[in-house]
Parts: structure tokens; sequence; C-alpha cells
């Protein structure tokens, strides 16, 4: 904190990192590329070249690649042995081997359930999966529809879920929601069948070593098979090629043993097996595999863990204190044979009747408002990246005409299909407008014309007024929705700056790092 570095202060530590990141992200790798900068300069030795791991085409290759080629031959080079425990290793990486932490014990419908929340000591929860045992179960008291009745090509809910009652959740304009999905019924019934395992059964999750005081829980148990099945065991995303390895070693049938064997080390015939086809732990387990036979610890141990989907909350805390709202797209896509593969957090939430519940919990997120409200703010929100600007807008309206604030202009660049179709928040924003909340509205439907038009062209159409409300004003810019929008909002900005700011190119990279150092350019992007 105080800038002093102690350069001898991690003298006798060896390091190699190998950097996670995306290239659809503009900053690739960025905290991998930090550390492996920041390790020399205070005493660490780098015994290997940092790997940046491409999440956008394969990171796993990525990492076995380095592993084999640079780390491992490292570690040999300088440490010397481990030759034959390698060589075990890779064998029975090689057969799949699975050797299961686990073990089941089904107990009585009787036995004493301990409370999900209370009930765990945080030191025996693996920090992993915390938020099994942390989310609090909220009702959803409204549901509505956000399109048009004449847009048949998806679904977009508004939805609102009631946190008063529990003193513990509290957030702050557009922070994160976070969801902890369930699993349809009907896909749940099918694994279980298969695996010839009892919904109603009980259990308790043991360490198959019997150190109980050194277990770290995953999941809260004794539970049902069915509870374990539907909200912690991922069944239907694409298994990771490393997870496909062990699991070929549960298939009796040898060609379907080595079709997952090919699709685990080919990363096209995984592509195009696995991850085009939509193919999730339950396909392959009920259909597409039926030969893999697994024992219920087994499968605990080898399925990936359900993780919790994050919404960017589109209400104002400071309107709707005891009410988060989420702005969720219904995800189905058609699967090459025919069936239809349901996003299973998004339709979970379209599933949820009102005041039944779904299981939450609320995390900081980027977006902050101006502590001076005087200061102008951009929005670009095209698709449901409008949530957080409709929190922002019911802040500022409230900052303006509750608070009596002097609050400067708001701008905002949405983006649908057509008006009558997608366009979400219409009447709302339109409200924002009239009563002097919302300064500018810029439209962009990308199919009413012959040529399309985005949230992009239109700040390149404003390039005067945008450039001013920068460079002069000091206004803050919010921008949310996929990667390749805000790549094109940051390249029309960054023109808008080095040509009608007069900053080169390089000047105004230099501008927009600063802003995004003094949180004045925040971005929410998903790929």
């Amino acid at each position: 904190d105080s800038g002093e570095r102690d350069a001898s202060y991690l003298d006798g530590l060896d390091f190699a990192v190998f950097a996670l990141g995306s290239t659809q992200y503009e900053h690739f790798c960025a905290f991998g590329k930090w550390v492996d900068q920041y390790l020399p300069m205070v005493g660490a030795k780098r015994i290997a070249e940092v790997c940046l791991g491409d999440d956008d085409q394969d990171i796993e290759g990525d990492f076995e690649e380095w592993k084999a080629n640079v780390f491992w031959p490292t570690l040999q080079a300088k440490f010397g042995g481990g030759s034959d425990k390698a060589k075990k290793v890779s064998v029975e990486a090689a057969e799949g081997v699975a050797k299961t932490p686990y073990s089941v014990e089904f107990v009585n419908s009787d036995v004493i359930v301990p409370d999900r929340v209370h009930g765990f000591a945080p030191e025996t929860v693996n920090s992993s999966c915390k938020h099994y045992f942390t989310a609090i179960d909220c009702p959803v008291i409204a549901s509505r529809e956000l399109r048009s009745e004449k847009d048949t090509s998806g679904s977009t809910l508004h939805i609102d879920i009631d946190i008063s009652h529990n003193a513990t959740l509290k957030y702050q304009t557009a922070d994160n929601l976070a969801v902890l999905p369930v699993n349809d019924d009907k896909i749940v019934a099918k694994v279980a069948d298969k695996l010839g395992l009892d919904l109603d059964a009980q259990f308790v999750l043991n360490p198959a070593n019997g150190k109980l005081d050194e277990f770290k829980h995953i999941f809260p148990t004794p539970c049902t098979v069915r509870e374990c099945l539907a909200r912690y065991c991922d069944l239907t995303s694409a298994p990771r090629r490393s997870e496909l390895k062990v699991l070929a070693a549960y298939a009796s049938n040898p060609e379907q043993k080595q079709m997952i064997l090919q699709a685990a080390s080919s990363v096209d015939y995984y592509q195009e097996a696995i991850v085009e086809q939509r193919v999730g732990i339950a396909d392959m387990v009920t259909s597409v595999y039926p030969s893999l036979d697994i024992s219920l610890d087994h499968f605990v141990h080898v399925c990936p863990r359900l993780k919790p989907r994050y919404y960017t909350i589109s209400s104002s805390s400071s309107v709707n204190p005891n009410v988060v709202s989420a702005t969720v797209s219904i995800l189905k896509e058609d699967k090459p044979d025919g069936s239809v593969f349901n996003g299973v957090c998004s339709n979970h939430l379209a599933g949820i009747t009102k005041n039944n519940m779904c299981r939450i919990f609320i995390r900081d997120s980027t977006f902050r408002l101006p502590q001076d409200p005087s200061k102008p703010i951009i929005m670009v929100g095209p698709g449901t990246g409008i949530a957080p600007m409709r929190a922002l807008l019911q802040e500022r309206s409230y900052q303006k005409h509750i608070e009596k604030k002097n609050v400067g202009k708001n701008i905002l660049y949405f983006g649908c299909k057509k008006r009558d179709l997608d366009y979400l928040y219409a009447d709302e924003l339109e409200a924002f407008k009239k009563e002097g909340t919302l300064t500018d509205l810029q439209l962009a439907f990308s199919r009413e014309r012959e040529q399309k038009v985005y949230v992009q062209y239109l700040l390149a159409k404003n390039m005067e007024e945008t450039c001013n409300l920068l460079l002069n004003e000091g206004a803050y810019v919010y921008v949310c929705g996929g990667t390749r929008m805000g790549s094109d909002v940051m390249q029309a900005i960054l023109s808008i700056l080095a040509i009608q700011g007069k900053l080169g190119p390089d000047g105004a990279r230099a501008y927009i790092s600063q802003m995004q150092s003094d949180a004045r350019y925040i971005q929410e992007l998903w790929a």
C-alpha cells in the first residue's frame, strides 16, 4: 500500500505461471501476466515462461501442452527424480482410473438434517462450494414478459424477488444477483433411473479415508438423491475434456469407451461430438453412451458442480430496497438431434410461479454512479444489457426528484431487433424521458432497415457531443452486453477521442486507460 517493495521478500521461491483468460475479453490473461511480471520484483525466481491459456479456443489443450513440454520437464531438470511416479500417474490418467475421495452412506428418512445455512461450520465447508451453504431462499413475487407477443424468436422476463425476509440480504444499485439453478425434474429422473437410484433415498457424503476431522463438505448432507442431482450436479453442460478421460473408465462397451476417449483427446472431435451437439453428462449416461455405469459416490466425484448464474440487478436499492429485479433472457436452442436445449438457470427462473422460492445471494458489481451526481453518464446497453441501465436510471431519478440533487445528463444507447418486437422496458424508458431523467435516448433497431444499425454506429454519429461529454464534462461510461459489442463500442470511443478530440491513437488509449483507473469507464461483458 505504501508503494515500497522489498526486493528479497520472496527469495527462495521458484514459480511458473499458467494464466487463465479468453481472447474474447479486452484484458486477456491480465492477472496471470501481472503475477508473472511482479513476482520477480520481490525476489521470486521464474523457472518457466508464462503460458497464456485461451478459453475461447482450447484452454485445456493449452495447459496439457504446457505441462507436458514445459512445466514438468522443468521440474524434473531442476529437482530430479519423480519419473517412476510420473509414469504411474500418466498410466492412471490414460486409463481414466478415478479414485473417489467420497463414500456414500444411505440413511433412514427420519435422520436429523442440519440446517443448511447455520448447521455447518465455515471451516468444514469446501470454499469453492460455500454458496450451497450460504445462499438464501427468497420468493419470486412477479414475473412478466418483456418482449412483444409478435416476437416468436424467444422470451425475456422481468423477475422481482422479495429479499425483505432476510436481514443479511442487502444490495446496492446494479449489484450482481447470483441464482443457484435447479435441473429439470425430467432430466433428474432419467439420470436417477439409469443409475439405478431411488430419488427419495437419503444419504450422507463421508470421506473415503474415514478422516472426518479433515473432511470438507462439498454440499449439505444428509440430502436426498433428488436434491443432489437437482441442485449440486451439472447435468447439462458439456463436460471438459479432462472429465471425459475419467468418465471413459465407466463405459463397459469398448466402442463407446473409445469414442469418449477420442472426444477427450481430439479438440475437433470434442467440438463436433460434445459441444456442438450440446451433450451433457445426463445425455452421455442416458442415451449417447448408455454403457456408462457409475455408482453414486463416483458420480458425485466425476460430475461437475452446478454453478451459480449471475445477473446484473436491474433495480435501484434506493427505490426498491426490499426487492431485487433481474432481466433474464430464456435460453432455448434446437439441438442437431431435433431435441431442445434449455438453459438450466433461465428456464428454472421462468418455471417459478408467484411466491415460490429461488435460492440466491448478492455480490458487488463494478457499476457505481459518480459520487458527484452532477456528472453526466453515458450508458450503452443493448438487449439484456439494459438491466443495469434501468437500475442506474431509477437511482438518478430518485436523486433528482426525491433527494432534489443536481443530476447531470443521462444518455442511453439501447439496441434490439425491432421497436415492436424486443424493445425492452419501452414504457419505462419513455417515462424516464418524459420526467426529465433521461436526457437523450438513442435507439438502434438492427432489423428495421435493409442496412443494420447498432449502438456503436450511433455513438460514432454523435461524435462531437460524445467527445465533449468525455473530455470537457467528465462523463462516466457504462457498457453492458456481449464481448463483441463491448469491443466495438470501445473502438468507437477510441476513434472519437483520437479524431474529434485530437488525441491521436496513443493519446486516446491513454485517456481511456485513465478513465478505467478512475472508474469512469465500466464494462460488464459476457461471451
